[in-house]
């Protein structure tokens, strides 16, 4: 919606699964360090094996960032200096670790949360990725709860029973503040 009203958009998570896509930049480094088996036939991460080594090898994940993350650094960095140079008056960071992170919150002039209840969060995830309660259970604790998710906003936007107008006015008078 805040595209929509003319703010550059930088989805992290886009950039992230394009790294670890079929021939993406990620590629050949997690090859090397996970092995082939890592990867599907036709080339990219495999997300659910790589989400049970996880689980089963902490220090998986972070190797998995330490490839990952510096290569999606780089292109939120470069898309937002073309953002600048194009003129843009907002540039969104759609980063969804972005308390996680611990380095993002400082960087930022804004942020906003759309949050829920916890119980719509897991009914959107299976509808979206078809993944068990329990599977997103497990990935909910692992990140950051709700109440430091809350903390880290300027801005929260509740999007739980609400329509769509509602949700629309609201974002359109957070992207107002922004000459949008």
């Amino acid at each position: 919606m805040l595209a929509q009203m003319g703010a550059a958009v930088i989805d992290a998570d886009a950039i992230s699964r394009a790294a670890t896509a079929k021939d993406g930049a990620a590629i050949a480094s997690l090859k090397t360090a996970f092995g082939a088996t890592m990867l599907t036939s036709e080339g990219a991460l495999d997300r659910e094996q790589m989400r049970s080594l996880i689980y089963s090898d902490p220090s998986a994940k972070a190797r998995l960032e330490s490839i990952v993350h510096p290569l999606v650094g780089h292109s939120i960095a470069t898309q937002a200096q073309e953002a600048t140079v194009a003129g843009a008056r907002c540039i969104v960071f759609d980063i969804p670790l972005l308390v996680e992170s611990g380095h993002w919150r400082p960087a930022l002039h804004r942020v906003l949360v759309i949050d829920c209840t916890e119980a719509t969060q897991v009914a959107r995830v299976m509808t979206r990725s078809g993944l068990t309660s329990a599977e997103i259970q497990r990935i909910l604790a692992s990140q950051a709860s709700r109440t430091q998710r809350l903390g880290a906003a300027d801005w929260v936007v509740f999007n739980d029973g609400i329509t769509v107008g509602v949700l629309a006015q609201q974002v359109r008078e957070i992207g107002v503040q922004f000459g949008l």
